[in-house]
């Protein structure tokens, strides 16, 4: 990228409703797509636009952020001069944890002091979407921005939260919701911001100033009368994945191939951190349709309209039917598997009958044994 950019991906207090599958992860590791983490996405699109320098501001839970992103390398981040840096807490103390991201944006102020770098783009891990930030800084610069909220107009949600903001006709911010809500609004917030790193910093000394510790809703909601807000319109695929409904619609959105081919390769390719499994395994009684198989696999069974990732074994007889089976999930012989979400590791037994709705998939936590 020719622009000065500095990347942010801000975990601090990232709301979700998605029941036992944040119990022991963040948000930002939460399985997606058969291979990849929500936080895949993001940091990504953030590499392919060129974004060589990027900030994991880690909250809670973040064991198995440690254990995906690593130094880096898999994202080509791992270089002297830039790089991946994940930066937890800076003390354990629960009440200092519990503040604002302003507040732990200050606690690693010398991460943006020390950085010659002219922009900042702050992003979510829970929207799922592929974009090239390199015309939403073009934008910010003609518009003379002092800040770019990234949007998308008519977003079919699926069940995912996102705040709604209302635009003026020439692109400039004049509402925005403190928090989810019911403003009559068609435009949604899809949690990217993109301004100068020194403003960045002087709303943050500023609120902090003021007892006021929280981006959104201190920093930019509370002067959006003041300060130059523009809104930047995202035309591709967007999935809002903070709710259990809107996890197991977006995946299976994944099997139209079209909204597969864009999600995963256009504008640019999205990386994860790479296993060496061997293929998956069809044996001669085996029958998959319209599914996504992830390597390592062993299907005996019936697999219709699902997702399995990496190591799943489906044994003689078994149905697994417009499920997601997370990575070495064992589907025991005859059994049938329908409209459910398992996670790591869970184990149906033989001859077992599981059956949740569209609506309200039943999801099976890490380990557990059916």
């Amino acid at each position: 990228m020719k622009h000065q950019v500095m990347g942010v991906i801000n975990l601090i207090h990232e709301n979700d409703d998605m029941e036992r599958l944040t119990q022991n992860r963040c948000l930002a590791t939460v399985p997606f797509g058969a291979r990849y983490r929500l936080i895949d996405f993001i940091l990504s699109s953030m590499v392919n636009s060129g974004i060589n320098k990027v900030a994991v501001f880690a909250h809670t839970k973040y064991r198995s952020l440690m254990d995906h992103v690593g130094s880096g390398d898999h994202w080509d981040l791992n270089n002297r001069q830039s790089g991946l840096f994940l930066l937890p807490p800076a003390t354990d103390d629960i009440q200092e944890v519990s503040r604002g991201d302003l507040y732990h944006f200050y606690q690693h102020r010398d991460y943006f002091n020390r950085s010659t770098l002219e922009y900042v783009v702050i992003a979510r891990s829970h929207m799922v979407c592929n974009i090239d930030f390199e015309p939403i800084i073009e934008a910010h610069k003609e518009r003379q921005a002092d800040i770019t909220v990234v949007c998308k107009r008519d977003a079919d949600l699926m069940g995912g939260k996102a705040r709604k903001m209302k635009m003026d006709p020439d692109g400039r911010i004049t509402a925005m919701q403190d928090h989810y809500g019911r403003m009559n609004s068609d435009i949604s917030s899809m949690e990217m911001y993109v301004m100068r790193k020194d403003l960045l910093m002087e709303l943050v000394e500023t609120s902090l100033a003021q007892g006021q510790d929280h981006l959104v809703r201190h920093a930019i909601f509370s002067r959006i009368d003041k300060l130059r807000v523009y809104g930047y319109l995202h035309e591709g695929y967007l999935a809002v994945v903070n709710t259990l409904s809107s996890f197991y619609q977006s995946n299976m959105s994944l099997l139209h191939p079209e909204i597969w081919r864009e999600l995963f390769f256009q504008p640019g390719m999205v990386f994860t951190k790479g296993k060496d499994e061997p293929p998956a395994r069809y044996l001669g009684t085996s029958k998959v349709t319209d599914s996504l198989i992830a390597n390592g696999c062993r299907i005996e069974g019936t697999v219709e309209n699902s997702i399995l990732f990496r190591g799943v074994h489906v044994r003689k007889g078994a149905v697994v039917r417009n499920s997601i089976i997370m990575q070495n999930g064992d589907i025991g012989e005859n059994s049938l598997v329908q409209h459910c979400i398992l996670d790591k590791d869970v184990r149906v037994q033989y001859d077992r009958d599981i059956r949740g709705s569209s609506e309200n998939p039943f999801l099976a936590g890490k380990r557990k044994i059916i």
